[in-house]
């Protein structure tokens, strides 16, 4: 038996290593947010600043788990089998909860996925205690520590509504400041500037960063006073002291012709990446140190597992080796470096805040629909009421003419200005430093991305042509962080009760699923549709315009020969699965020419000024591209449905006639790849004579359907669906040639013809 909870101890140690992989997949948009997204420096430049905080936060911080170390469970109160089954359920639902919004791109909060994982266990154990053991306890509350509960959920509110407001005013004041053409104002006020941010950043690295390391409780000369308490007595003086010497030293740095936003958002991510390692995810070794310890305890008790007592866990302080604390951080920078799903969190944030518009991930809501009504409404009074010198004075100081500008210089721009990069990461700095000197449970997730929300809005980031879908990905994410509290305490319950039920079996059953699932989403993941096409299409240059233009025109056309084939053998077999395969492959094509439709404006940018005709004929490829998707559609959806609802199947005589189209169409489009890709464009007149045949055929076949419809042969569901698809087909014949000659038109046009 203690050979099997020996292996449960190195169980939960192997979970505390995933977890800090997921977790950081999910954090590092705190910290990297601001850098990455103001292309402060090279990308590993970045990188490395936030790997070398993490280390140092990582290996400077010596407290267990906070969380449990506080009470959220009251120990004493369970055995060390109970105690095990509960550090068991959390680690693995924490892992699968994390993962799940990494997948998804979602940022969460880490403290908030394990705390209410504990409360979640905590209850499904003292559940099956109460119901099963005669002399336990029969009050449930009795075993959990509610008041945690409320603190947290009452800390996301107040975090949430005070960090979007004070982002909003803060960025607001600094825009007025420095407008967005902020480098003749900063030569006078950049000193004093980057000496009151860096200075709040280095309180906020005092106060937070280094509270759980081993200098802020050692004591100072006086022998009475530990350095954290050293630090709240002495706080104006290190501030006033701090801002002086930054302040000098940074308009020393501006003689020298070095850009000293850069040395603040270095120094911020810095602070953030430190305070993240040493107090949030370091945490989450907490657990399995614990378990090893209570497995400690138990071994030397020589009392049985069921019965031993684990009074001894609730103790106020369980150190950590710091030789854990090296691993850990090790993982957590191997982690920043190589996850993929870390990307994919960040790229959420920054859509949500960049400047420029674009394709946008959210849709729109109706409650977004309404702020955005409400807050124009707002805004409209406001300034009726305000003075005409004063409104033409803040809109010059938000004119983004000169940050558009800058943008169109740049292939790959920056989302957002150093400006902005600054506000984000001393307000989110500043705020968690005074939330933790009083003791309130914020997240650092939530106030990071509240604030770089606030300073979005207020920099007009959102637009009346985007607001609604950003605003509607606000109002998602933080439902999410509600989420993330209900479906950890209600897995963690779940998984507590399962495994207090099925023992061992469950137990590595569970993990079994854990391992499959983590392996499926992030080593055997494949690249999404809309990845793909966004690599296709990335950083798309002037001189390469015309062959991704040609190349995305063959591959659509040539999409279209199998996908056509496919469906009549679909439609012949009334195989469903075959249908929905065909209607994947429509919907790559549809969202390919989406998003080239969507980012249409990136692309003319970057033509001469002159070249109005290069962009006309570039518009109409991408217009007729995007109506031959829409024909695809059109097609499936219909051809999914009648088999869907099992409607008599076409007869042998109409699939015959569709298959003899399917054989004149891959004729058809084959003669048009050659044309296309030998640039024998003189050949357009015999294309359009021959299409000009096919749709004589066409209309032959809608003809001899009439007369089957008339002779009651066929009834009415079997003709709008043969109907319908010999329509779009001639949709689709028209649409191709219009698009053959966009084509023609927008190639000779750039090669000079």
């Amino acid at each position: 038996m203690e050979n099997i909870y020996l292996i449960l101890v190195v169980v939960l140690f192997a979970l505390a290593i995933s977890d800090l992989v997921v977790g950081v997949s999910n954090d590092a948009v705190n910290f990297l947010n601001s850098a990455i997204g103001s292309k402060a420096a090279h990308f590993k430049v970045i990188m490395g600043i936030a790997a070398l905080g993490i280390f140092v936060g990582a290996t400077y911080s010596t407290g267990m788990m906070e969380v449990a170390r506080k009470g959220i469970f009251h120990p004493e109160l369970f055995t060390f089998k109970e105690i095990m089954v509960l550090f068991l359920s959390v680690m693995i639902t924490n892992i699968l909860v994390l993962d799940i919004f990494n997948t998804f791109g979602m940022p969460t909060s880490t403290t908030v996925s394990i705390v209410f994982g504990l409360l979640g266990a905590t209850v499904g154990v003292a559940w099956i205690k109460i119901h099963s053991d005669p002399e336990a306890n029969q009050i449930l509350a009795s075993y959990i520590n509610s008041d945690k509960a409320l603190q947290i959920i009452g800390g996301i509110l107040f975090s949430v509504i005070v960090a979007f407001i004070i982002g909003v005013v803060v960025q607001f004041l600094s825009r007025l400041l420095f407008s967005f053409d902020y480098l003749n104002r900063f030569k006078y006020w950049g000193a004093i500037w980057g000496g009151i941010a860096i200075t709040l950043i280095t309180y906020f690295i005092l106060i937070k960063g280094l509270k759980g390391s081993p200098y802020a409780t050692e004591l100072m000369s006086d022998g009475k006073t530990t350095f954290i308490e050293w630090v709240k007595i002495n706080t104006i003086h290190i501030i006033w002291f701090s801002f002086i010497i930054w302040a000098i030293t940074l308009q020393i740095f501006m003689f020298l012709k070095i850009n000293i936003l850069k040395i603040i958002v270095f120094v911020g991510t810095f602070a953030l990446a430190l305070a993240f390692a040493g107090n949030d995810l370091v945490n989450f070794i907490g657990v399995p140190i614990a378990g090893y310890k209570a497995f400690g305890y138990w071994v030397a008790s020589g009392e049985a597992a069921n019965s031993f007592s684990m009074a001894k866990l609730a103790g106020d302080h369980v150190p950590t080796d710091t030789y854990m604390l090296v691993i850990a951080s090790l993982v957590m920078i191997i982690t920043l470096w190589f996850s993929k799903k870390s990307r994919i969190v960040l790229k959420t944030s920054l859509d949500l805040s960049r400047q420029e518009e674009g394709e946008e991930r959210f849709g729109s809501s109706i409650m977004a629909r309404n702020i955005v009504r409400g807050t124009r409404k707002t805004f409209k009074f406001i300034s009726k009421y305000t003075p005409d010198v004063i409104s033409r004075s803040i809109e010059k100081q938000f004119d983004t003419e000169h940050f558009k500008k800058q943008q169109a210089k740049e292939e790959n721009p920056p989302a957002f200005d150093m400006i902005r990069a600054s506000v984000n990461l001393v307000v989110a700095s500043i705020l968690i430093a005074i939330g933790t000197s009083y003791k309130l449970p914020l997240s650092t997730t939530y106030v990071t991305f509240m604030v770089a929300m606030g300073t979005s809005l207020s920099d007009r980031a959102w637009s009346r042509e985007s607001a609604v879908f950003r605003i509607t990905g606000v109002i998602s994410v933080i439902g999410g962080w509600f989420f993330t509290a209900f479906i950890g305490f209600t897995s963690a319950f779940i998984v507590a009760v399962l495994f207090s039920f099925g023992g061992f079996y469950a137990i590595f059953a569970m993990l079994g699923i854990a391992i499959f699932s983590l392996i499926k989403t992030n080593f055997m993941q494949k690249k999404s549709a809309e990845e793909k096409i966004k690599e296709d299409i990335k950083d798309l240059e002037e001189t390469n315009v015309l062959a991704k233009c040609t190349t995305n025109v063959i591959n659509t056309l040539s999409s279209i020969n199998g996908i056509y084939d496919n469906l009549i053998i679909g439609l012949e077999a009334e195989d469903r699965k075959i249908l929905k395969e065909v209607n994947k492959d429509i919907k790559v094509i549809n969202k390919q020419s989406k998003y080239l439709k969507e980012n249409v404006y990136k692309t003319i940018k970057k033509f001469d000024k002159d070249s109005i005709s290069t962009s006309h004929f570039y518009v109409q490829v991408l217009d007729y591209l995007r109506e031959t998707a829409h024909c695809l559609e059109y097609m499936i959806k219909p051809s999914i449905e009648h088999v869907d609802n099992d409607f008599t199947r076409l007869l042998d005589i109409q699939f015959d006639e569709l298959k003899i189209t399917s054989k004149r169409l891959k004729e058809f489009y084959n003669i048009i790849f050659d044309v296309i890709r030998t640039k024998q464009y003189e050949k357009v007149n015999d294309i359009i004579k021959l299409r000009e045949k096919l749709l004589s055929e066409i209309e032959a076949n809608r003809k001899l359907q009439i007369k089957r419809l008339k002779h009651n042969e066929v009834g009415g569901k079997n003709s709008m669906l043969y109907l319908g698809l010999l329509h779009e087909t001639k949709n689709l014949l028209l649409h191709t040639v219009n698009l053959l000659k966009a084509q023609r038109d927008f190639d000779n046009f750039k090669s000079g013809k």
